[in-house]
């Protein structure tokens, strides 16, 4: 089967509202928008993936069984949206806070690329075809870490993490507002809009 690109979005700041540990499913909020910026993925019949650190299981904030809630959450509101995603991978570790088993240093947990190769692997994604979206430096170096192009929105913390990017020296291959003209620049970069 050939290789295929996909698109990892990550989830707090990029796709919902940024409120410092979604905790409950009602706390999830769509960023206007983000419904639309989907769709157009899917109608692009490009692979998308959410790939999101949810340190808050490690750290005893809400169970996995609670994020799964807020995961369905998700899915339903983009649902009515007409977008959907193709899988949600998600890292509950914290290297140095927390409660056992989730307290451990990881593969996973961006800027590590774990999510990124789980993907490859179940859908034989090609990585360097790929975009990853996201309003953190983690999102950057994760994506740079398997030789994706990256993205990085100023919803969320992506104005802090623009800067954070700049004093690395790693720089994002676009910064843009948003999901939305983030994904503009994806689909007009690989020809997928006409």
């Amino acid at each position: 089967m050939p290789r295929r690109p996909a698109v990892f979005l990550d989830r707090d700041g990029t796709i919902n509202e940024e409120v410092d540990f979604v905790r409950t499913p009602d706390q999830l909020v769509l960023i206007p928008g983000a419904g639309a910026a989907i769709r157009r993925l899917n109608r692009a019949g490009l692979l998308t993936c959410v790939i999101s650190n949810q340190s808050g299981v490690g750290r005893g904030l809400y169970t996995e069984e609670t994020l799964t809630l807020i995961h369905a959450r998700l899915v339903e509101d983009l649902k009515k949206e007409e977008a959907m995603l193709d899988r949600i991978y998600y890292c509950p570790h914290h290297p140095t806070e927390g409660v056992p088993p989730y307290n451990i240093s990881c593969a996973c947990r961006k800027p590590n690329p774990g999510m990124l190769l789980a993907a490859e692997r179940e859908f034989q994604v090609d990585l360097q075809r790929s975009t990853v979206v996201g309003d953190r430096s983690v999102d950057i170096l994760a994506g740079r870490a398997v030789g994706a192009r990256t993205v990085l929105v100023l919803t969320g913390y992506g104005r802090q993490a623009a800067e954070e990017c700049a004093a690395l020296g790693v720089q994002p291959d676009h910064t843009v507002g948003s999901i939305l003209k983030a994904v503009e620049v994806i689909l007009g970069e690989d020809g997928f809009d006409g």
